[in-house]
């Protein structure tokens, strides 16, 4: 592991959780649209994350397989998907997207967004953004205390 690695992982947990925050504020801000350019309601939208997995192009003689697994490097997201969860349905016969014929009648089908659900998400994602900031911050108070140790001090 080279010295700015814990940089760079830190890195990818910032920039992965920072669109994990973009997102829930956008499902936050839909959460009572109920027509989209698609038809329909506004579906919620989730981050889907893997882990960074870089293998290097040689192999080390001197760095065993069992030691280096290429795994721990980050995270990444890998793709957004709609939640294909059920739509909620309010009673509102006045509301022009309201259902016009069949049982369900005078319903309209409202994005599946739950607040709470989306505040606690909200909560998750910060919690984790804060984490990777204080890991950069303590790495930098690390390698500052390196170098002064480098320059004679104590």
């Amino acid at each position: 592991m080279g010295m700015f690695d814990s940089f760079n992982i830190s890195a990818t947990g910032l920039t992965a959780q920072r669109l994990r925050m973009d997102l829930i504020s956008n499902n936050v801000a839909n959460a009572t649209t109920t027509r989209t350019p698609d038809g329909g309601p506004y579906r919620r939208k989730r981050a889907i994350f893997a882990p960074v997995n870089i293998r290097p192009f040689y192999k080390s003689p001197l760095l065993p397989q069992r030691i280096d697994h290429g795994t721990g490097r980050g995270v990444r997201v890998i793709k957004i998907e709609d939640d294909q969860s059920p739509f909620r349905l309010v009673y509102d016969p006045t509301h022009p997207d309201a259902i016009k014929t069949g049982p369900k009648t005078g319903y309209v089908e409202m994005p599946n967004i739950n607040i709470v659900m989306e505040m606690t998400d909200l909560i998750s994602a910060s919690r984790s953004y804060e984490a990777n900031v204080q890991m950069i911050n303590n790495e930098k108070s690390m390698f500052n205390r390196a170098l002064e140790i480098g320059r004679g001090g104590v």
